[in-house]
Protein backbone atom coordinates (compact mmCIF):
# COMPACT_ATOMS: atom_id res chain seq x y z
CA UNK A 1 0.00 0.00 0.00
CA UNK A 2 1.26 3.42 -1.05
CA UNK A 3 1.52 6.28 1.36
CA UNK A 4 -0.99 8.17 -0.90
CA UNK A 5 -3.73 5.37 -2.00
CA UNK A 6 -6.40 7.01 -0.95
CA UNK A 7 -7.68 10.57 -1.01
CA UNK A 8 -5.30 13.36 -0.22
CA UNK A 9 -5.83 16.67 1.37
CA UNK A 10 -4.50 18.60 -1.65
CA UNK A 11 -6.84 18.71 -4.40
CA UNK A 12 -5.74 17.97 -8.00
CA UNK A 13 -4.88 21.44 -10.06
CA UNK A 14 -5.45 23.65 -7.05
CA UNK A 15 -4.56 24.60 -3.58
CA UNK A 16 -6.78 23.39 -0.62
CA UNK A 17 -8.15 26.12 1.43
CA UNK A 18 -7.66 26.21 5.13
CA UNK A 19 -8.13 27.80 8.33
CA UNK A 20 -5.52 27.23 11.49
CA UNK A 21 -6.26 27.40 14.77
CA UNK A 22 -4.21 27.48 17.77
CA UNK A 23 -6.38 26.21 20.82
CA UNK A 24 -3.84 26.95 23.77
CA UNK A 25 -4.35 27.17 27.77
CA UNK A 26 -3.79 29.99 29.21
CA UNK A 27 -0.84 30.46 31.38
CA UNK A 28 -3.47 30.00 34.67
CA UNK A 29 -4.96 26.67 33.19
CA UNK A 30 -1.50 24.90 31.64
CA UNK A 31 -0.52 22.20 34.12
CA UNK A 32 3.30 23.50 33.15
CA UNK A 33 4.33 27.26 31.94
CA UNK A 34 5.02 27.49 28.30
CA UNK A 35 8.53 29.04 27.23
CA UNK A 36 7.45 29.47 24.06
CA UNK A 37 4.26 32.52 22.95
CA UNK A 38 0.95 31.82 21.63
CA UNK A 39 1.71 33.53 18.60
CA UNK A 40 4.67 31.57 17.76
CA UNK A 41 3.38 28.28 18.74
CA UNK A 42 0.49 29.62 15.88
CA UNK A 43 3.16 30.74 13.58
CA UNK A 44 4.48 27.32 13.63
CA UNK A 45 1.44 25.47 12.91
CA UNK A 46 0.42 27.69 10.11
CA UNK A 47 4.76 27.06 8.75
CA UNK A 48 3.57 23.37 9.32
CA UNK A 49 -0.08 23.89 6.67
CA UNK A 50 2.52 25.89 4.58
CA UNK A 51 4.95 22.80 4.49
CA UNK A 52 1.98 20.60 2.80
CA UNK A 53 1.50 23.59 -0.40
CA UNK A 54 -1.87 24.47 0.76
CA UNK A 55 -3.60 27.92 0.97
CA UNK A 56 -4.05 29.78 4.45
CA UNK A 57 -7.00 31.94 4.37
CA UNK A 58 -7.55 32.00 7.95
CA UNK A 59 -5.67 31.68 11.41
CA UNK A 60 -7.25 32.37 15.18
CA UNK A 61 -5.45 31.74 18.35
CA UNK A 62 -7.98 30.63 20.83
CA UNK A 63 -7.14 31.13 24.73
CA UNK A 64 -8.96 28.14 26.87
CA UNK A 65 -9.03 28.10 30.56
CA UNK A 66 -10.01 23.92 30.18
CA UNK A 67 -10.12 21.73 27.79
CA UNK A 68 -14.05 20.62 26.47
CA UNK A 69 -14.24 16.50 26.11
CA UNK A 70 -16.79 16.73 22.84
CA UNK A 71 -15.06 19.42 20.94
CA UNK A 72 -11.89 20.75 22.69
CA UNK A 73 -13.20 24.20 22.44
CA UNK A 74 -16.15 25.69 24.42
CA UNK A 75 -19.41 25.35 22.44
CA UNK A 76 -19.83 29.23 21.36
CA UNK A 77 -16.23 29.66 20.25
CA UNK A 78 -17.17 26.42 17.96
CA UNK A 79 -19.89 28.36 16.72
CA UNK A 80 -17.98 31.53 16.09
CA UNK A 81 -15.13 29.55 14.71
CA UNK A 82 -17.95 28.04 12.37
CA UNK A 83 -18.90 31.12 10.96
CA UNK A 84 -15.51 32.21 10.02
CA UNK A 85 -14.54 28.63 8.24
CA UNK A 86 -17.90 29.01 6.20
CA UNK A 87 -17.10 32.89 4.94
CA UNK A 88 -13.75 32.06 4.37
CA UNK A 89 -14.98 28.86 1.84
CA UNK A 90 -12.39 26.65 3.72
CA UNK A 91 -12.50 22.79 3.24
CA UNK A 92 -9.93 22.07 5.73
CA UNK A 93 -9.14 23.52 9.30
CA UNK A 94 -5.97 22.31 11.11
CA UNK A 95 -6.18 22.27 14.84
CA UNK A 96 -2.18 22.83 16.73
CA UNK A 97 -3.42 20.22 19.12
CA UNK A 98 -3.77 16.53 19.76
CA UNK A 99 -7.23 15.81 19.47
CA UNK A 100 -9.48 12.69 20.12
CA UNK A 101 -11.57 10.69 17.46
CA UNK A 102 -14.56 11.88 19.45
CA UNK A 103 -13.60 15.49 19.57
CA UNK A 104 -12.26 15.42 15.59
CA UNK A 105 -15.85 13.92 14.34
CA UNK A 106 -17.72 16.64 16.52
CA UNK A 107 -15.75 19.55 14.85
CA UNK A 108 -16.05 18.42 11.73
CA UNK A 109 -19.65 18.29 12.24
CA UNK A 110 -20.09 21.42 13.59
CA UNK A 111 -17.37 23.22 10.98
CA UNK A 112 -18.42 21.00 7.73
CA UNK A 113 -15.44 20.75 6.73
CA UNK A 114 -12.18 18.31 7.67
CA UNK A 115 -10.46 18.56 10.72
CA UNK A 116 -6.63 17.65 11.01
CA UNK A 117 -4.96 17.93 14.38
CA UNK A 118 -1.16 18.30 14.71
CA UNK A 119 -0.36 15.10 14.72
CA UNK A 120 -2.26 14.21 11.04
CA UNK A 121 -0.69 17.56 9.79
CA UNK A 122 3.29 16.13 10.92
CA UNK A 123 1.90 12.48 9.24
CA UNK A 124 0.92 13.98 6.28
CA UNK A 125 4.27 16.24 5.89
CA UNK A 126 6.06 13.53 6.52
CA UNK A 127 4.16 11.49 3.56
CA UNK A 128 5.21 14.29 1.20
CA UNK A 129 8.35 14.57 1.91
CA UNK A 130 9.66 10.69 2.16
CA UNK A 131 12.24 10.11 -1.05
CA UNK A 132 13.22 6.81 -0.15
CA UNK A 133 11.41 3.18 0.29
CA UNK A 134 12.87 3.26 4.15
CA UNK A 135 11.31 6.48 4.84
CA UNK A 136 7.66 5.76 2.85
CA UNK A 137 7.63 2.55 5.29
CA UNK A 138 8.47 4.52 8.54
CA UNK A 139 5.91 7.42 7.39
CA UNK A 140 3.35 4.35 6.85
CA UNK A 141 3.76 2.93 9.99
CA UNK A 142 3.27 5.66 11.74
CA UNK A 143 0.19 6.71 10.06
CA UNK A 144 -1.40 3.37 10.20
CA UNK A 145 -0.72 3.43 13.84
CA UNK A 146 -2.59 6.96 14.55
CA UNK A 147 -5.64 5.90 11.71
CA UNK A 148 -5.96 2.45 13.51
CA UNK A 149 -7.03 4.65 16.83
CA UNK A 150 -9.14 6.26 14.65
CA UNK A 151 -11.60 3.28 13.44
CA UNK A 152 -14.20 3.54 16.19
CA UNK A 153 -18.03 2.63 15.61
CA UNK A 154 -19.31 6.38 15.92
CA UNK A 155 -17.29 7.52 12.78
CA UNK A 156 -19.26 5.43 10.53
CA UNK A 157 -21.74 8.04 9.75
CA UNK A 158 -18.88 10.39 8.97
CA UNK A 159 -17.13 8.76 6.40
CA UNK A 160 -18.58 9.11 3.09
CA UNK A 161 -18.59 12.58 3.76
CA UNK A 162 -15.05 12.97 5.43
CA UNK A 163 -13.34 11.21 2.50
CA UNK A 164 -10.54 10.59 4.99
CA UNK A 165 -6.87 12.13 4.39
CA UNK A 166 -3.37 10.55 3.38
CA UNK A 167 -3.35 6.80 2.49
CA UNK A 168 -6.51 5.83 4.26
CA UNK A 169 -9.86 6.88 3.16
CA UNK A 170 -12.17 5.69 6.09
CA UNK A 171 -13.80 2.57 7.55
CA UNK A 172 -16.91 1.46 5.78
CA UNK A 173 -19.72 1.04 7.65
CA UNK A 174 -19.65 -3.16 8.29
CA UNK A 175 -15.93 -2.74 7.82
CA UNK A 176 -14.37 -1.64 11.08
CA UNK A 177 -13.14 -4.79 12.79
CA UNK A 178 -11.91 -5.94 8.94
CA UNK A 179 -9.96 -2.86 8.17
CA UNK A 180 -8.52 -2.99 12.12
CA UNK A 181 -7.51 -6.32 11.45
CA UNK A 182 -6.02 -5.05 7.62
CA UNK A 183 -3.90 -2.14 9.53
CA UNK A 184 -2.38 -4.37 11.90
CA UNK A 185 -1.47 -7.07 8.88
CA UNK A 186 -0.14 -4.09 6.86
CA UNK A 187 1.84 -2.68 9.95
CA UNK A 188 3.61 -6.35 10.91
CA UNK A 189 4.41 -6.42 7.42
CA UNK A 190 6.22 -3.02 7.59
CA UNK A 191 7.55 -3.66 11.23
CA UNK A 192 9.07 -7.14 9.96
CA UNK A 193 10.76 -5.06 6.43
CA UNK A 194 12.10 -2.32 8.88
CA UNK A 195 13.57 -4.69 11.12
CA UNK A 196 15.83 -5.73 7.86
CA UNK A 197 16.59 -2.30 7.12
CA UNK A 198 17.64 -2.08 10.96
CA UNK A 199 20.01 -5.25 10.85
CA UNK A 200 21.13 -3.22 7.14
CA UNK A 201 22.09 -0.46 8.55
CA UNK A 202 23.56 -2.75 11.43
CA UNK A 203 26.16 -4.56 9.35
CA UNK A 204 26.58 -0.61 7.10
CA UNK A 205 27.62 0.62 10.64
CA UNK A 206 29.91 -2.22 11.73
CA UNK A 207 31.39 -2.17 7.92
CA UNK A 208 31.82 1.80 8.87
CA UNK A 209 33.80 1.00 12.44
CA UNK A 210 36.16 -1.00 10.51
CA UNK A 211 37.36 1.66 8.67
CA UNK A 212 38.73 5.00 10.74
CA UNK A 213 36.52 7.08 10.01
CA UNK A 214 33.87 8.82 12.60
CA UNK A 215 30.55 9.51 12.39
CA UNK A 216 29.32 13.06 13.18
CA UNK A 217 25.39 13.32 13.13
CA UNK A 218 23.26 16.87 12.95
CA UNK A 219 20.41 17.09 14.80
CA UNK A 220 18.43 20.02 15.57
CA UNK A 221 14.56 21.44 15.47
CA UNK A 222 13.19 21.68 12.19
CA UNK A 223 14.04 24.35 9.75
CA UNK A 224 17.33 25.50 12.24
CA UNK A 225 19.66 24.91 9.02
CA UNK A 226 20.75 21.40 9.17
CA UNK A 227 20.93 20.78 5.08
CA UNK A 228 22.52 24.00 4.27
CA UNK A 229 24.89 23.22 7.12
CA UNK A 230 25.53 19.71 5.27
CA UNK A 231 25.73 20.90 1.84
CA UNK A 232 28.29 24.01 3.04
CA UNK A 233 30.52 21.46 4.54
CA UNK A 234 30.86 18.75 1.89
CA UNK A 235 29.66 20.72 -1.20
CA UNK A 236 26.87 18.01 -1.65
CA UNK A 237 23.63 19.14 -2.97
CA UNK A 238 20.85 17.61 -0.44
CA UNK A 239 17.68 19.46 -0.57
CA UNK A 240 17.40 22.37 1.79
CA UNK A 241 14.64 24.99 1.55
CA UNK A 242 13.03 27.05 4.16
CA UNK A 243 10.49 25.01 4.66
CA UNK A 244 9.37 22.62 8.02
CA UNK A 245 10.69 18.67 7.61
CA UNK A 246 12.62 19.70 4.42
CA UNK A 247 14.66 16.90 5.33
CA UNK A 248 13.29 13.48 6.06
CA UNK A 249 15.79 10.72 4.62
CA UNK A 250 19.60 10.25 6.17
CA UNK A 251 22.26 11.68 4.02
CA UNK A 252 26.27 10.57 4.49
CA UNK A 253 28.86 12.26 2.83
CA UNK A 254 32.70 12.17 3.79
CA UNK A 255 34.11 15.36 5.32
CA UNK A 256 38.02 16.50 5.34
CA UNK A 257 38.59 17.93 8.52
CA UNK A 258 41.57 21.11 8.95
CA UNK A 259 44.39 18.21 9.53
CA UNK A 260 43.86 15.94 6.97
CA UNK A 261 41.58 13.36 9.05
CA UNK A 262 38.54 12.58 7.55
CA UNK A 263 34.64 11.64 9.03
CA UNK A 264 31.85 10.85 7.65
CA UNK A 265 28.69 13.52 7.97
CA UNK A 266 25.12 12.75 8.75
CA UNK A 267 22.07 14.49 8.11
CA UNK A 268 19.11 13.72 9.86
CA UNK A 269 15.26 14.29 9.95
CA UNK A 270 14.36 17.53 12.10
CA UNK A 271 12.78 17.52 15.39
CA UNK A 272 9.76 19.48 16.13
CA UNK A 273 7.84 20.41 19.67
CA UNK A 274 5.10 17.69 20.47
CA UNK A 275 6.29 15.13 17.73
CA UNK A 276 4.34 12.59 17.84
CA UNK A 277 5.73 9.27 19.57
CA UNK A 278 4.62 6.81 16.97
CA UNK A 279 6.85 9.20 14.57
CA UNK A 280 9.85 8.87 16.81
CA UNK A 281 8.97 5.19 17.13
CA UNK A 282 8.99 4.65 13.05
CA UNK A 283 11.91 6.48 12.84
CA UNK A 284 13.84 4.66 15.14
CA UNK A 285 15.65 2.93 12.86
CA UNK A 286 17.25 6.03 11.02
CA UNK A 287 17.71 7.88 14.33
CA UNK A 288 19.91 5.29 15.32
CA UNK A 289 22.62 6.81 13.11
CA UNK A 290 22.50 9.68 15.91
CA UNK A 291 23.05 7.08 18.93
CA UNK A 292 25.69 5.46 17.06
CA UNK A 293 27.49 8.87 16.23
CA UNK A 294 30.81 9.70 17.52
CA UNK A 295 30.23 13.50 17.83
CA UNK A 296 25.98 15.16 17.55
CA UNK A 297 26.11 18.64 16.37
CA UNK A 298 23.30 20.30 17.84
CA UNK A 299 22.12 22.93 15.33
CA UNK A 300 20.24 25.76 16.53
CA UNK A 301 18.51 28.57 14.94
CA UNK A 302 20.26 30.95 16.66
CA UNK A 303 18.21 33.79 15.11
CA UNK A 304 14.73 32.97 16.33
CA UNK A 305 12.59 33.81 18.88
CA UNK A 306 12.11 30.83 20.15
CA UNK A 307 15.45 29.23 19.59
CA UNK A 308 15.79 28.16 23.44
CA UNK A 309 12.65 26.30 23.47
CA UNK A 310 13.74 24.81 20.71
CA UNK A 311 16.45 23.82 22.49
CA UNK A 312 14.53 22.07 25.06
CA UNK A 313 12.68 20.40 22.56
CA UNK A 314 15.35 18.57 20.88
CA UNK A 315 17.02 17.88 24.23
CA UNK A 316 13.91 16.04 24.89
CA UNK A 317 13.89 14.23 21.87
CA UNK A 318 17.47 12.90 22.85
CA UNK A 319 16.69 11.63 26.17
CA UNK A 320 13.82 9.44 24.42
CA UNK A 321 16.31 8.41 21.89
CA UNK A 322 18.59 7.19 25.14
CA UNK A 323 21.24 9.90 23.79
CA UNK A 324 22.02 11.84 27.27
CA UNK A 325 21.98 15.93 25.95
CA UNK A 326 24.32 17.35 28.56
CA UNK A 327 27.43 14.71 27.45
CA UNK A 328 29.63 17.89 26.49
CA UNK A 329 32.38 15.48 25.46
CA UNK A 330 29.46 14.17 21.91
CA UNK A 331 27.85 16.98 21.87
CA UNK A 332 28.89 20.47 20.18
CA UNK A 333 25.93 23.35 20.05
CA UNK A 334 26.11 24.81 16.69
CA UNK A 335 24.68 28.61 16.96
CA UNK A 336 23.50 28.81 13.25
CA UNK A 337 22.18 31.50 11.26
CA UNK A 338 23.99 34.33 13.27
CA UNK A 339 23.99 36.35 9.62
CA UNK A 340 20.54 37.23 10.56
CA UNK A 341 20.92 38.65 14.28
CA UNK A 342 21.80 42.55 14.07
CA UNK A 343 25.38 43.41 14.61
CA UNK A 344 25.02 44.05 18.11
CA UNK A 345 23.45 40.65 18.90
CA UNK A 346 26.16 39.07 16.77
CA UNK A 347 28.90 40.88 18.88
CA UNK A 348 26.37 39.62 22.50
CA UNK A 349 26.46 35.87 21.03
CA UNK A 350 29.81 35.79 20.46
CA UNK A 351 31.30 37.02 23.85
CA UNK A 352 28.10 34.68 25.36
CA UNK A 353 29.61 31.92 23.69
CA UNK A 354 33.41 32.68 24.72
CA UNK A 355 32.24 32.62 28.10
CA UNK A 356 30.91 29.36 28.25
CA UNK A 357 33.54 26.45 29.58
CA UNK A 358 35.62 25.18 26.34
CA UNK A 359 34.10 21.92 26.52
CA UNK A 360 30.79 23.23 26.47
CA UNK A 361 31.60 26.23 24.49
CA UNK A 362 29.17 26.38 21.35
CA UNK A 363 30.40 27.25 17.64
CA UNK A 364 28.44 30.33 16.33
CA UNK A 365 28.11 29.85 12.64
CA UNK A 366 26.50 31.02 9.30
CA UNK A 367 25.94 28.12 7.01
CA UNK A 368 24.86 30.40 4.08
CA UNK A 369 28.27 32.76 4.60
CA UNK A 370 30.60 30.35 5.87
CA UNK A 371 31.43 32.34 9.20
CA UNK A 372 32.26 30.55 11.91
CA UNK A 373 32.85 26.80 10.04
CA UNK A 374 36.78 27.20 10.09
CA UNK A 375 36.10 27.22 14.36
CA UNK A 376 33.43 24.29 14.15
CA UNK A 377 35.67 21.93 12.21
CA UNK A 378 38.40 22.42 14.55
CA UNK A 379 35.78 21.63 17.51
CA UNK A 380 35.07 18.49 15.83
CA UNK A 381 38.40 17.21 15.21
CA UNK A 382 39.39 18.54 18.43
CA UNK A 383 36.47 16.44 20.60
CA UNK A 384 37.34 13.23 18.25
CA UNK A 385 41.10 13.75 19.43
CA UNK A 386 39.69 13.14 22.80
CA UNK A 387 40.15 9.84 24.21
CA UNK A 388 41.47 8.27 21.14
CA UNK A 389 45.41 6.64 20.81
CA UNK A 390 48.53 8.03 19.11
CA UNK A 391 50.44 5.44 17.78
CA UNK A 392 53.95 5.25 16.42
CA UNK A 393 54.58 2.55 14.12
CA UNK A 394 57.46 2.39 11.76
CA UNK A 395 57.63 0.39 8.57
CA UNK A 396 60.64 -0.76 6.32
CA UNK A 397 61.36 1.18 2.89
CA UNK A 398 59.48 -1.56 0.57
CA UNK A 399 56.68 -1.95 2.35
CA UNK A 400 53.87 -0.32 0.35
CA UNK A 401 51.13 -2.86 1.53
CA UNK A 402 51.61 -1.39 5.33
CA UNK A 403 51.64 1.99 4.23
CA UNK A 404 48.31 1.71 2.22
CA UNK A 405 46.72 -0.45 5.27
CA UNK A 406 47.58 2.49 7.41
CA UNK A 407 46.30 5.17 5.55
CA UNK A 408 43.07 3.03 4.62
CA UNK A 409 42.42 1.79 8.88
CA UNK A 410 43.79 4.57 10.50
CA UNK A 411 43.70 8.39 10.85
CA UNK A 412 47.31 9.30 10.02
CA UNK A 413 48.50 12.67 11.25
CA UNK A 414 52.43 12.80 10.63
CA UNK A 415 54.74 10.51 8.11
CA UNK A 416 58.48 11.06 8.33
CA UNK A 417 61.32 8.57 6.83
CA UNK A 418 65.36 8.43 7.04
CA UNK A 419 68.21 8.03 5.61
CA UNK A 420 67.18 4.46 4.54
CA UNK A 421 63.75 5.15 3.86
CA UNK A 422 62.06 3.65 6.66
CA UNK A 423 59.09 5.36 7.23
CA UNK A 424 57.93 6.14 10.74
CA UNK A 425 53.86 6.91 10.89
CA UNK A 426 52.23 9.01 13.45
CA UNK A 427 48.36 7.47 13.64
CA UNK A 428 45.62 8.63 15.81
CA UNK A 429 42.59 5.75 16.17
CA UNK A 430 39.70 4.58 18.66
CA UNK A 431 40.09 2.70 21.47
CA UNK A 432 38.57 -0.53 20.05
CA UNK A 433 40.76 -0.49 17.36
CA UNK A 434 43.87 -0.27 19.04
CA UNK A 435 44.79 -3.61 19.18
CA UNK A 436 43.43 -4.27 15.41
CA UNK A 437 46.48 -2.05 14.57
CA UNK A 438 48.94 -3.57 17.42
CA UNK A 439 48.69 -7.11 15.96
CA UNK A 440 48.82 -5.84 12.58
CA UNK A 441 51.98 -4.04 13.47
CA UNK A 442 53.57 -5.64 16.46
CA UNK A 443 56.34 -3.03 17.07
CA UNK A 444 53.46 0.02 17.22
CA UNK A 445 53.81 1.99 20.39
CA UNK A 446 52.16 4.56 22.39
CA UNK A 447 53.07 7.94 21.65
CA UNK A 448 54.51 10.72 19.36
CA UNK A 449 58.25 10.51 18.57
CA UNK A 450 59.72 10.63 15.73
CA UNK A 451 63.42 9.74 13.92
CA UNK A 452 66.25 11.49 14.77
CA UNK A 453 67.40 13.39 11.44
CA UNK A 454 63.76 12.85 9.94
CA UNK A 455 62.06 14.03 6.85
CA UNK A 456 58.84 15.33 7.71
CA UNK A 457 55.95 15.19 5.01
CA UNK A 458 52.34 16.07 5.44
CA UNK A 459 49.78 13.18 5.25
CA UNK A 460 48.46 11.98 1.76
Amino acid sequence: MAPHDGASLLRRGQKTRVVVIGPYLTDRAAPEASIRSREARLDEAVGLARAIDVEIVGQEIVALTQIRPATYLGKGKVEELAEKIKEAEAELVAVDCALSPVQQRNLEKAFAAKVIDRTGLILEIFGERARTAEGALQVELAHLTYQKSRLVRSWTHLERQRGGFGFLGGPGETQIETDRRLIQERMNRIERDLETVKKTRGLHRKSRRDVPFPIVALVGYTNAGKSTLFNRLTNAEVFAKDLLFATLDPTLRGLKLPHGGKVILSDTVGFISDLPHMLVSAFRATLEEVREADIILHVRDIAHEDSAAQSADVAKILAELEVDPHDHQRLIEVWNKVDLAAPEERVRLRGAASRRPAIERPCVVSAVTGEGLDDLLLAIETRLARGRAVLSVALEAGDGEGQAWLYAHAEVLSRASDESGRAFFQIRVAPEQQQRIQRRFPGAVTGQSRPRRARVKSPA
